[in-house]
This record gives C-alpha cells, sequence and structure tokens, in this order.
C-alpha cells in the first residue's frame, strides 16, 4: 500500500499521509511523491483545490530522521525541499486537517496552507533547535508575522509541543472541531473552495501572497543554514542520541 494515496473528489484532490507504522514520518521518496501529486492537481483543470490529512490519529511526526540522514546534500534537488517549493508555489488553495502529532514540517507545511483545522487531539511542535538545526519552511519569518516576535520565539526557540487550543490561539489554525467530524468539515471545506470560479479563486489567493517572493528569499537562507548545521558536531551529536532511543 502506497504511504502517499490520493482521491479526486468534486474538485478537491484528497492527499493522505499512510505510514502509521511510522507515524506518519516523511521519507524522501513520500515527499517526492508529495511534490508529483501536487504538480499533476496544479495542472488539472478538474482539481481547484488541494486537502492535506494524516492517518491512524497521527498528520505527521516529522521526518524519517534515518532516511532523512542518508541525504544530507541540501540543495534545491533534496526531496523535501523540493516539496516545501512546490507548495509555496501552488496557485490553487490547500486545506489541511490535523488530527495527532504534527512535527516539524507537520507544523510548519500548515503555514502554507490556506485553511487549516485541527481536533483536540493534535499535539504541533517546532523541535529544530533541539535537534541542534533551524527552522524550515518560512517559519522564522510566517510565525513572527502571524503571533509577534515572543510568542514565536517561545515555540520556535524552546521547541516545545503545544495544543489545538493554543494553536488556535496563536493563528496557525481556523478552528478546533470535534475528532468525528474533522475530516467531513474539512472536506466540506475544501469542497466550497473547489467550487468557487477558479480563476477569481486563484487571483485573490495571489493578491494575499503578494510577498511569495520574499517568503521564497527566507526559505533559501533557512535552506543554507539547515545545511550547516545539520553537518555539526552539535547535531550529529543529536541526532545520534535521537537514533539510539
Amino acid at each position: 500500500m502506497s504511504t502517499v494515496q490520493i482521491q479526486d473528489e468534486q474538485g478537491v484532490r484528497i492527499i493522505t499521509i499512510n505510514r502509521p507504522e511510522k507515524r506518519n514520518a516523511l521519507s524522501l521518496e513520500m515527499y517526492t511523491q508529495l511534490t508529483e501529486y501536487l504538480i499533476q492537481g496544479e495542472s488539472d483543470n478538474g482539481i481547484n483545490a488541494f486537502m492535506i490529512k494524516g492517518q491512524n490519529d497521527c498528520f505527521t511526526s516529522g521526518n524519517d530522521v534515518a532516511d532523512f540522514l542518508k541525504n544530507s546534500d541540501l540543495g534545491p534537488e533534496h526531496p523535501a525541499f523540493t516539496f516545501l517549493f512546490t507548495l509555496l508555489d501552488l496557485k490553487k488553495p490547500v486545506v489541511a486537517a490535523v488530527t495527532g502529532p504534527a512535527v516539524g514540517i507537520g507544523t510548519t507545511l500548515l503555514l502554507h496552507c490556506d485553511l487549516v483545522y485541527a481536533d483536540n487531539k493534535a499535539k504541533f511542535q517546532l523541535p529544530f533547535v533541539n535537534l541542534a538545526l533551524v527552522p524550515e519552511a518560512g517559519a522564522s519569518l510566517l510565525l513572527p508575522r502571524l503571533m509577534g516576535q515572543q510568542k514565536a520565539a517561545e515555540l520556535l526557540l524552546l521547541g516545545e509541543s503545544f495544543d489545538a487550543a493554543k494553536a488556535h490561539t496563536l493563528n496557525i489554525i481556523n478552528a478546533v472541531v470535534d475528532s468525528e467530524n474533522l475530516i467531513e468539515f474539512s472536506l466540506s471545506q475544501a469542497i466550497k473552495l473547489a467550487s468557487k470560479p477558479p480563476q477569481a479563486l486563484q487571483a485573490s489567493r495571489q493578491l494575499m501572497r503578494d510577498d511569495i517572493e520574499v517568503v521564497r528569499a527566507q526559505m533559501q537562507k533557512e535552506l543554507k543554514q539547515f545545511a550547516i548545521r545539520l553537518q555539526s558536531d552539535e547535531a550529529k551529536a543529536q541526532f545520534r542520541a535521537f537514533l539510539s532511543k
């Protein structure tokens, strides 16, 4: 069974992260699949919106660390960062439904979604500094914009987990939804978007993201620093400790 599944429904491409035995940790192959499914949907005139969700009470626990370290050459062609820049460049709107862990990229990718809903089982975390790394996906720019410098520093520098209620207060998600209704409600919102006049929808989204080149530049700065930090002695020590658990 594929670790990334797609289903097209009423103009929405539903992308499901499906690796429950690894808490939906993202491998390099999964990043490639995600990118391909986004690009395909972007070029399909029958698809007007995307929805991203997890499986088995988990959105994603972040990177599959062992797999990620197999390709530590973090150039622009790295699958994880190709996915993030593809997400940045999408013209069509994205809805996310979050339950369970949303760690690292599981939280930062939400910053590029248009509508995000979570249930009270959701747990968010940005543990980059804990792993001797730096933020990615433009989080070092986008989070301070969303919530102010001090609150963003609390999330990025302490790296502690936080629940859906706090994520809502900090403007990371739109609403907290009952677990039994999360997927149905999120999909209904995505279908609403997909039913709108597509050119007007995309033009409106583009106007709200008029600073995309500023975000891209910040992501590229993060990527350079991330690559440096990944090769540092302190990062190697943190990853050895993580993998030994």
